[in-house]
Parts: C-alpha cells; structure tokens; sequence
C-alpha cells in the first residue's frame, strides 16, 4: 500500500468517527431530526427544543465540523439543513436519521412542537 492510499484511508477513518462522536449527544440527534423535516435556525431550534443558545449552537457546530450539516446564511440568520452528500456516502447514517429516531419519545414530542411551530406563522424575528 503507497503512502497516498493509506493517508487516504487514514482520512476517511477519521471522518468516519467524526460522524460517529457527532451522533452520541441526545441534543444533536433532536436536531438533526427537526432539521431533516424544515431548515431551521438557531433560535428556532432554540425555541422548539427548549434549550439555550448557547447549547444549541454547541450541539450546531459538532454536526457542521462532522458535516453532517451545513449552514446557510439569510439576512442575519443561518439556516441549517443536512448534507445530503454525506448521508448518501454513509447509508447508516440515512437509516439512523429516517428510521431510527422516531423510535425516541423525545424525537416525538419534538415532531409535534415542529408541527405547532410551523402552523403558528412564527419567524425568527419573532423569536429574537
């Protein structure tokens, strides 16, 4: 094996496990089920998980430097949404985000707080 093709390999491990320590905080996984359904930004996550800025752009900034998820800029507010490039490279990570979290109560409640949040007509402005 060259050295290319090991440094390669080298990085997709250490890529691999970024994914994975990104995926081991309750938080993080709320996130990305609600950012999986609509892009969001911090202060909506904020508002619909219950949790400070602080820790929500913690949590936020995990999933981007995994790239998981990647942020897009709208008048002053990032809009967060899931790369669709890496769930498509890493099929186990589709199965987790479609398939798995619905199986979490909290996941559940946070669906059901999405859903009143949408309907409510809220924006960002109305939330900072």
């Amino acid at each position: 094996m060259s050295v290319i093709e090991y440094n390669h390999m080298e990085g997709e491990y250490m890529d691999l496990l970024k994914i994975i320590k990104a995926l081991s905080h309750q938080n993080r996984l709320r996130i990305l089920n609600l950012i999986k359904q609509q892009d969001l930004c911090v202060c909506e996550l904020e508002y619909i998980m219950d949790v400070n800025q602080s820790n929500a752009s913690r949590h936020l900034t995990k999933l981007k430097e995994a790239e998981i998820i990647y942020g897009k800029r709208k008048a002053q507010w990032v809009y967060y949404q899931i790369n669709k490039r890496l769930l498509d490279k890493h099929k186990f990570l589709k199965e987790i985000i479609d398939n798995e979290l619905k199986n979490i109560e909290l996941v559940n409640e946070d669906n059901k707080k999405l859903k009143k949040y949408i309907n409510s007509n809220l924006s960002c402005e109305d939330l900072t």
